[in-house]
């Protein structure tokens, strides 16, 4: 594994170029998906769809996880083994996650009819888009395995990688499918809303893949793929998926929408949150039956009705008391189940997400 402080020194010295790297390689990565095919020139035209696309939805969200490749690779590696092409090749699986979160996104504000993503229209409101946005999307995700096949197949790890994305994938999507019939469109059941399965949602939908995928990758590309290394860090990368989404939750009510970069609608699109599954479990009947009125409507007094529950049911307290016994549970976790792994890894991620406003 290499001294973990020493790796720590190194990712700490290089975390501003790696930023740099990896917004330079995105240049390089449409050009090499887009390139003519001169061998069937017609598909011009579907090429610059496909780059417009790219550059519309890949960039300009926080690249998180598409950078914890290259962060979570820095400390599983002594810097003498971080060869340019290793780093290259590390920045450019980090930018198939984004590719991968970026086909979810545009598949799922067309789902949730959503207006705007990242401070933007969503890609299917831009005019002349709309339902052919559902193609782009599997434009998005066919790339990702274009890219996987192009610059790693000559790798020991290649297969472990493709494995990983495909069953990370399929666990995303199962979490999509439950999260959906959970609030199906016009149908308000909030005896569908509890803890257990809000749980559930959150694990397959999110942090499979914001979490888990991208260390794992990296554990994959530095030679660590015993099934035990990973069920531990697993269970670690799930604890803080988990607290992400809650917080997500959160952000989505209380945040500042000019912080977050969207406007939070997850009380008018009856969605199963973790702050109705909280306030569910400790309300009166008669507050229920306020809810029930309120709840999945897109009037503005009814949103404010729903707030008004929250603040008296202390939701927000509930939230950073919830926030705290989730940092001391993660340390706990790192302390047993990441023996042989650097805890810095898990470390960079928890300093991320703790307490951030967006």
């Amino acid at each position: 594994m290499g001294d973990s402080t020493s790796n720590r020194t190194h990712s700490g010295m290089t975390l501003a170029s790696d930023t740099q790297l990896f917004e330079a390689q995105f240049d390089e990565l449409v050009a090499d998906l887009t390139e003519r095919d001169l061998t069937d020139p017609v598909l011009d035209d579907a090429l610059s769809r496909l780059r417009e696309v790219l550059v519309y939805n890949a960039p300009g969200g926080k690249r998180n996880r598409g950078l914890s490749v290259i962060g979570s690779l820095r400390e599983f590696l002594p810097p003498t083994q971080l060869t340019q092409n290793t780093v290259q090749r590390a920045l450019l699986v980090g930018w198939c996650i984004e590719l991968l979160q970026a086909f979810f996104l545009v598949a799922d504000d067309i789902m949730d009819a959503s207006v705007t993503r990242r401070g933007q229209p969503c890609w299917y409101k831009k005019d002349g888009i709309g339902l052919d946005a559902i193609n782009d999307s599997f434009l998005l995700e066919a790339s990702i395995y274009r890219l996987l096949r192009r610059h790693c197949r000559d790798q020991p790890y290649y297969v472990h990688l493709l494995e990983l994305f495909t069953e990370t994938s399929f666990q995303t999507e199962l979490g999509q499918a439950l999260d959906l019939m959970t609030a199906p469109p016009g149908q308000i059941d909030l005896n569908r809303f509890t803890m257990e399965r809000y749980k559930a949602i959150v694990k397959y939908k999110t942090a499979f893949y914001s979490f888990y995928l991208p260390v794992a990758a990296a554990m994959y590309m530095a030679g660590i793929k015993s099934e035990e290394e990973h069920n531990n860090a697993k269970h670690i990368l799930l604890e803080m998926g988990e607290f992400f989404q809650i917080q997500d939750d959160y952000l989505d009510c209380y945040g500042d929408p000019a912080v977050t970069g969207k406007i939070g609608t997850d009380i008018q699109d009856n969605k199963c949150s973790w702050l109705v599954v909280t306030a569910l479990e400790i309300m009166t009947l008669e507050q229920r039956a306020e809810l029930e009125a309120c709840y999945g409507r897109h009037d503005d007094a009814s949103v404010e009705k729903v707030k008004s529950l929250y603040n008296t049911l202390q939701i927000p307290k509930l939230y950073h008391k919830y926030e705290e016994e989730s940092y001391q549970r993660l340390q706990k976790l790192i302390a047993s189940h990441a023996q042989n792994l650097p805890h810095s890894v898990f470390f960079n991620f928890a300093r991320k997400i703790y307490k951030r406003n967006k």
